[in-house]
């Protein structure tokens, strides 16, 4: 059955090229258009949707009736933005907040057509999106901003109240007692350090601003360094497995960025898994199929021996504020690893390790960089 090219809400007159031959349902967004007259002759389902306004009822009614918008005063936005008699040169409105009668919030944008420069307004052309993913955009930041927060909250209460009773009670305090304080207060500085470090990590990600500063990088050795700070702290050694498969290829990436991508996998696989961590570092194919350098890349594979990360979560791991358990965290690290990984062209994937417990991989493809080719 052949669709119809032509439809009601669509006045006679109108041309079909004016919509590229797009049926106006089939917008995402809502889309009203008004004539040279102001009359609506274009009300699709979404902006049906949108408004609350039945087609029929919009279609052929002068615009400002049947997009009766107000701004965020309360003020008549047909009446301020006059597009049929303002300025000549207007082309349009930008995308802003405005109001629906019974104060629903609505983002709208128009478009003045004229058939020709600083002639009369032909059309004009609205679309309309509600504000929902706006509104979930805002309520990340403020549980970003609420989150980091609280982390701040507890070692800054502890720098401040061992600075303040050293200061206040020094002589009383043996060099032991003092030393043990200033212990904790560095420590609680550091942690405060790194959380401040995360904050403008997430910033530049999600900017798309995070810098790579690439330089030749031996992953094996990173791993032995990463794996000889844990036993440091305390760990046994034999809860970490190294395994490398040489020869690697040579890898050109940011050191410190990815120290940070390996020193929070295996944090991870220590605080939330159990058992044995096996650290893997083999070459891999990055690419399709394809030849040469650009097409390789290097693999590193973390995995446990604990309960691992069930199936319905493994889609969430990488996303802000995900949290394995109840062990602390601020949920954001595997969050900023993806973006390191992904900001040096690679890929991070998690899974189920052999052993049942959580594997995470990523793959960085190697090539020395182009301004030293």
């Amino acid at each position: 059955m052949t669709r119809a090219t032509s439809r009601p809400e669509i006045a006679a007159g109108t041309p079909a090229a004016l919509l590229g031959g797009c049926d106006p349902d089939d917008l995402p967004d809502g889309l009203v258009i008004a004539d040279g007259d102001g009359r609506v002759v274009c009300f699709n389902t979404a902006a049906a949707r949108i408004t609350r306004t039945p087609r029929a009822q919009a279609i052929g009614a002068p615009l400002e009736r049947a997009l009766p918008l107000q701004d965020l005063k309360g003020r008549r936005w047909w009446a301020l933005t006059d597009p049929y008699g303002g300025l000549a040169i207007r082309g349009g409105q930008p995308e802003r907040n405005l109001l629906l009668p019974g104060s629903r919030e609505v983002l709208v944008a128009a478009r003045y057509v004229r058939d020709r420069p600083l002639g009369p307004v032909e059309r004009v052309v609205v679309t309309l999106r509600g504000t929902e993913a706006r509104r979930r955009t805002e309520r990340s930041h403020a549980e970003l901003i609420a989150t980091v927060a609280h982390e701040l909250r507890s070692p800054l209460t502890s720098v401040k109240g061992f600075t303040a009773t050293l200061l206040a009670k020094w002589e009383r305090f043996t060099d032991d007692q003092k030393r043990l304080m200033l212990q904790t207060v560095d420590a609680d500085a550091g942690r405060i350090t790194r959380l401040i470090a995360e904050l403008l990590d997430i910033s530049r990600i999600d900017s798309g601003r995070l810098e790579v500063r690439r330089q030749p990088v031996d992953l094996a050795a990173a791993v032995g360094r990463h794996i000889q700070a844990h036993l440091s702290c305390g760990e046994p050694p034999d809860r970490f497995v190294a395994r490398v498969r040489r020869p690697l290829p040579e890898l050109w990436a940011d050191p410190d960025k990815i120290d940070q991508v390996l020193g929070n996998l295996l944090e991870n696989a220590v605080r939330h898994g159990e058992g044995t961590v096996t650290i893997e570092v083999a070459p891999a194919d990055a690419g399709a199929g394809g030849e040469g350098d650009q097409e390789k890349g290097t693999a590193v594979t973390v995995s446990d021996e604990g309960p691992g990360i069930p199936e319905e979560s493994m889609a969430r791991v990488f996303t802000r504020f995900w949290r394995g358990s109840k062990r602390g965290g601020t949920g954001l690290g595997l969050y900023i690893v993806k973006g390191i990984v992904e900001a040096h062209g690679g890929t991070i994937t998690v899974g189920r390790a052999p052993s049942g417990g959580a594997q995470f991989r990523f793959t960085l493809p190697v090539g020395t960089p182009a301004g030293l080719l």
